[in-house]
C-alpha cells in the first residue's frame, strides 16, 4: 500500500518587509531579501486555516479523520487550535484532532505521526497543517531572517502524488533556539554554537541515516529540502553531504523568511510544485534533533493546480515603508488607542451560531431555492418558515456589489476601513470588512474571496469571523 501526501496547500501573508527597511532603523547591516508579516488580523491559527483550505480544495472533507496542527505561536496556551482548524475547514465532528509544538521540526513530527496513523489504518485520510508568527529581538539578525507562513499536507493511500519510502529522526538535546512560557521574544546562542553543534551535526546524522536506510546515494536524490535557520545554511550542508547546486531546493529566505514549523513543509510543497513523476525529494527539518523522509514523486503529480502552491502568494504582495508599521502590527509596540468595543461577545451565542460564525454556513430556502447568509429561519423572499437546508459559502468567490471607506474607525496604525457588501454568482449577499487590499484598487465590481482572520480580543478570548479580501493573483489561477 503507498502511503504518501495527496494534497497540499500554502499561505504566505499579504504584506512584507525590505530587510533593508529594518536595517536602516536600527542603522545596521542589511541581509538581502524581505520577510513576510502577518496582518494585524492574522495569527498562526488564521493562516493555517488558509493553508488548510487551500490543501482541501479538491479532497473529501468526509474522509479527512485526522488533523494535526504544528506550530510554536498559537494563539491559546490552553485550548484546542487543532480542534478550532479542524471546524473552521468544516470537517467532520469526528476527527481527531492533537496540537504539536514547543519545537522548530514539529511540522515534520506531526508529518510523521500521520504517517503512522494511515500506515496502522488508524485514519483514512490524515492532515498536517503547520504555522508560525515568531518574534524576534528588535535589531538582532533573527528579526530580519524570522517570516510568517502556513503549509498543509494531507496524507492518505488513495491517489498519491508523492510517496513516503523511508523516513529516519533523530534527538539530540540542545540549548540553541529556546523561548521560555510567557516570553514574547525568541532566545538564539552564540551563532556558530547554535549551527555547528545543533543545526549542522543534528541534520547530518538523520540525512546520512535515512541515505543508509534506503540504500541511496545523493546524486539519486531529485531535490534535497532542508531547513535553514538562515540564508545559506541549508545549501552549505547540503554541498558538504555531497548533494550539487542544482538538486538544493530553494529556502524561500529571500522572499518568505523563516517560517518556523512551517518552513520544511512549505519547501517541500514548492519543491512538488516543480517535480516530475519518479523525482526522488529528500525532506529533513531541524529542532533538537531532526526528522528526515524520501518522497518519490508519482505520476498524479500532473494533476495538481497552481491553487495549492507557493507561487501564487509569492508574486502578490505589499511591502511596509515603515519599520513602525512592523513594530506595531507585530504589538512591540502601543499605537494610540481608538474608541473601545462597548459590546461584548458571549461564549453561548458563539457556540450556538458557529456554524455561521465558524463554518460560515447560510441557509437555502427549500420552497423557493433563495440563499441567505447568515443562516436564517425565515426565508427573505417567500417567507417560509424554518423549510431550508444549510449550505457552506467559504469556498464561493463573489464582487464587491458596494461599500464605504472610513479613514478613522480603524486603530492608529491603520486608520481606514472598508465595509462592503459582496455577492456571489448565487445572488448570496455578505456584509464583511475587507483586508490586504490597496485602497486605489478597491471599487464596484473587484472580485474578492472570503478569509477567516481575528476580529477583536473581548472577553478574554480571540473572536475570529469571516472577512473579504481582492483575490490573490486575480483568481487566474484558481
Amino acid at each position: 500500500m503507498k502511503i504518501g501526501i495527496t494534497s497540499m496547500g500554502a499561505y504566505v501573508p499579504y504584506y512584507r518587509i525590505s530587510r533593508t527597511t529594518i536595517a536602516s532603523a536600527w542603522e545596521r547591516g542589511a541581509l538581502k531579501g524581505e520577510r513576510s508579516i502577518a496582518n494585524n488580523d492574522e495569527d498562526s491559527l488564521t493562516m493555517a486555516v488558509e493553508a488548510a483550505t487551500n490543501c482541501l480544495h479538491d479532497v473529501n472533507k468526509q474522509s479527512v479523520d485526522v488533523l494535526y496542527f504544528a506550530s510554536t505561536t498559537a494563539p491559546y496556551a490552553e485550548k484546542s487550535s487543532s480542534g478550532l482548524i479542524a471546524t473552521v475547514c468544516d470537517l467532520q465532528t469526528a476527527v481527531s484532532t492533537a496540537d504539536f509544538s514547543n519545537c522548530l521540526k514539529a511540522g515534520a513530527t506531526a508529518l510523521q505521526a500521520a504517517t503512522n496513523a494511515v500506515k496502522a489504518q488508524a485514519a483514512k485520510q490524515a492532515m498536517v497543517v503547520a504555522a508560525d508568527c515568531r518574534i524576534s529581538y528588535p535589531k538582532s539578525d533573527q528579526e530580519q531572517l524570522f517570516g510568517d507562513a502556513a503549509a498543509a499536507l494531507v496524507i492518505g493511500s488513495e491517489n498519491v502524488i508523492a510517496e513516503i519510502e523511508f523516513s529516519a529522526t533523530v534527538n539530540s538535546e540542545i540549548i540553541d533556539v529556546w523561548r521560555l512560557a510567557g516570553e514574547q521574544y525568541v532566545h538564539t546562542a552564540e551563532e556558530r554554537f547554535a549551527i555547528e553543534k545543533g543545526y549542522t551535526q543534528s541534520m547530518t546524522q538523520v540525512i546520512r541515516d535515512i541515505l543508509r536506510k534506503s540504500g541511496l546515494n545523493p546524486k539519486d536524490i531529485s531535490k534535497v529540502v532542508l531547513s535553514s535557520p538562515g540564508l545559506k545554511e541549508n545549501v552549505n550542508l547540503a554541498k558538504k553531504m555531497g548533494f550539487g547546486e542544482t538538486q538544493i531546493q530553494d529556502s524561500a529566505m529571500l522572499q518568505v523568511g523563516n517560517c518556523g514549523t512551517a518552513q520544511p513543509l512549505l519547501m517541500l510543497i514548492a519543491a512538488l510544485e516543480d517535480a516530475k513523476p519518479g523525482d526522488r525529494i529528500l525532506l529533513a527539518a531541524y529542532g533538537n534533533g531532526a526528522d528526515a523522509f524520501i518522497f518519490r514523486v508519482t505520476e498524479n503529480i500532473v494533476r495538481m493546480t497552481p491553487a495549492n502552491g507557493l507561487k501564487r502568494y509569492l508574486t502578490t504582495k505589499n511591502l511596509f515603508s515603515s519599520y513602525n508599521r512592523y513594530l506595531s502590527f507585530r504589538e512591540l509596540v502601543e499605537p494610540v488607542q481608538g474608541e473601545p468595543f462597548r459590546l461584548f461577545p458571549s461564549n453561548a451565542a458563539y457556540w450556538r451560531d458557529q456554524k455561521s460564525i465558524l463554518r460560515f454556513y447560510g441557509s437555502k430556502c427549500n420552497n423557493c431555492g433563495t440563499s441567505i447568509f447568515p443562516i436564517n429561519r425565515i426565508c427573505d423572499t417567500c417567507g417560509s418558515k424554518d423549510n431550508y437546508e444549510e449550505k457552506r459559502f467559504a469556498d464561493r468567490q463573489g464582487k464587491v456589489f458596494t461599500y464605504s471607506v472610513d479613514k478613522l474607525a480603524g486603530r492608529s496604525d491603520d486608520p481606514v476601513v472598508i465595509q462592503t457588501v459582496v455577492e456571489d454568482d448565487a445572488g448570496v449577499r455578505y456584509y464583511l470588512l475587507m483586508t490586504d487590499y490597496d485602497q486605489a484598487e478597491v471599487r464596484v465590481g473587484l472580485d474578492v474571496e472570503f478569509t477567516f482572520r481575528k476580529i477583536y480580543e473581548g472577553a478574554n478570548y480571540i473572536n475570529y469571523f469571516w472577512k473579504c479580501r481582492p483575490v490573490r493573483n486575480g483568481g487566474d489561477l484558481l
